[in-house]
């Protein structure tokens, strides 16, 4: 039986590779090795997985061969904290997953539609024809707002402008493919003294959970029967001992949702607005299904579908998520016809398993028709993972993309302007935009509703 194929790059420098461009290290290691290898970059012994019967084991084995452990996901606790559900693992993992997940289906969602929509609206509100606007930051100010209303309640003052500024500042410490080293190296992050990234980062991870704590407090003294918030309906949970979450686990939960739910959607709507105004056709087609859709109907935007099939394409092209959660080899097995020892840890390859041939011909174009054509299986299409650690969030995500960029497409008139091509870049453990891409209003295409506050 053949041993599994290895880059015959050095360490260093596949970390190197790795860190800086992620997306050509995994493309040249494909076609060298094929399907199945092992990337070493010093820090790191994984074995990638792109072919889709191969992720469908990968990904249903749970608890059999194969184990789905937090413990990998080390590398994200100075940000989530300990007790996230991305680095809990076996039971606690189980029961934490089925506690967190009802908010996020059901009837709730049309409740967060209607705001997404608002949201969008009071964004864009001092928007006139002739502005210019940044995508990503545009997005990115809608997807913080979405997130701290439907998953906090918060709608104004002063602790939702601070955590707003907060995270952003956060998340921007590790955008560039540089920072990005402080993610694999945590001593990185320690506090080495004021000159060091470390003290900024720690000093306002400081704050932030001296904002959320003091929230969940004040939310547990006073609770309020109606709130479809997230954090309340959390603050509301039990397992089936009857045991809820502690301030910690909850401050940890939230966390997670607002680094996953916000930076990642954020990123994936920027790419929307690039490739809906890249485009000529797709843009036509965008615009004549919007036609004739009334303005005043979120729930709607969702079930359109050449708009479901634009921002299948979106992700499909350039996942934010790179990879899936890793699997560990709980004993010996075989795999692509390589021996899979125990103990060894397999990661999902959801980029090169999007850019696979056989499944999305000409891969490197953009083409949503693609998913009208075409049923794709959750092993084939998976920019939210897949199995244990499937994105609990995904539906809301999907929710927030169509109605955003529904919304946006439909009310405004933009358009590019410059025509060099918006390239990808790691933004962490993410992949984002390199450049954020410029817009101009031509004009509004509808008045908006009004605006009515929230109580």
């Amino acid at each position: 039986m053949s041993s599994i194929p290895t880059p015959p790059t050095p360490q260093v420098l596949q970390l190197i590779n790795w860190i800086l461009d992620p997306l050509a290290y995994m493309d040249t290691n494909q076609r060298r090795l094929g399907d199945l290898f092992r990337i070493r970059p010093w820090v790191l012994d994984w074995l990638l997985v792109s072919h889709p019967d191969s992720l469908r084991y990968l990904l249903t084995h749970d608890t059999q061969e194969l184990s789905a452990p937090g413990e990998v996901n080390a590398i994200l606790k100075p940000l989530l904290g300990e007790h996230s559900v991305i680095t809990l693992s076996g039971d606690p993992h189980r029961t934490r997953r089925k506690l967190i997940m009802p908010p996020f289906h059901g009837d709730r969602l049309k409740v967060y539609g209607d705001l997404m929509q608002r949201i969008t609206h009071e964004v864009m509100a001092t928007v006139a024809p002739g502005d210019r606007l940044m995508a990503r930051e545009t997005t990115q100010k809608i997807s913080m707002r979405v997130i701290l209303q439907t998953v906090f309640g918060l709608y104004q003052g002063e602790r939702y402008q601070r955590l707003e500024t907060l995270l952003k500042a956060r998340l921007d410490m590790m955008a560039k493919p540089v920072a990005s080293t402080m993610i694999f190296f945590p001593i990185l992050q320690r506090d080495w003294g004021k000159w060091s990234p470390g003290h900024k980062i720690q000093a306002i991870a400081a704050e932030i959970d001296a904002i959320l704590l003091a929230e969940i407090r004040e939310r547990r003294a006073n609770p309020h029967p109606n709130r479809t918030d997230i954090l309340s309906l959390l603050l509301l949970a039990q397992d089936e001992q009857g045991q809820g979450l502690s301030d910690q686990e909850l401050r940890d939960e939230l966390m997670t949702l607002l680094v996953a739910g916000h930076e990642t959607t954020a990123t994936a709507m920027a790419w929307g607005l690039y490739w809906a105004h890249r485009l000529p056709q797709v843009q036509q087609s965008l615009q004549a299904e919007l036609t004739s859709h009334p303005n005043a109907d979120p729930m709607g935007l969702t079930k359109l579908p050449y708009l479901s099939a634009f921002c299948n394409e979106t992700l499909r092209l350039y996942p934010v998520a790179m990879l899936t959660f890793a699997r560990q080899a709980q004993q010996p097995f075989e795999l692509e016809g390589y021996p899979i020892a125990a103990g060894e840890v397999l990661v999902g390859c959801i980029y090169r398993l999007h850019r696979r041939e056989d499944l999305y011909p000409q891969a490197q174009e953009f083409r949503p028709e693609r998913f009208l054509e075409r049923q794709y299986s959750a092993f084939e299409f998976m920019p939210f993972g897949a199995g244990a650690r499937r994105c609990i969030g995904s539906a809301l995500a999907m929710m927030e993309m169509k109605i955003v960029l529904g919304t946006l497409l439909q009310e405004y008139d933009l358009a590019l302007t410059s025509h060099r091509p918006a390239l990808p870049q790691r933004r962490g453990i993410t992949l984002g935009l390199k450049d954020d891409v410029e817009l101009v209003v031509r004009a509004k295409r509808s008045p908006q509703p009004s605006l009515v506050p929230m109580a």
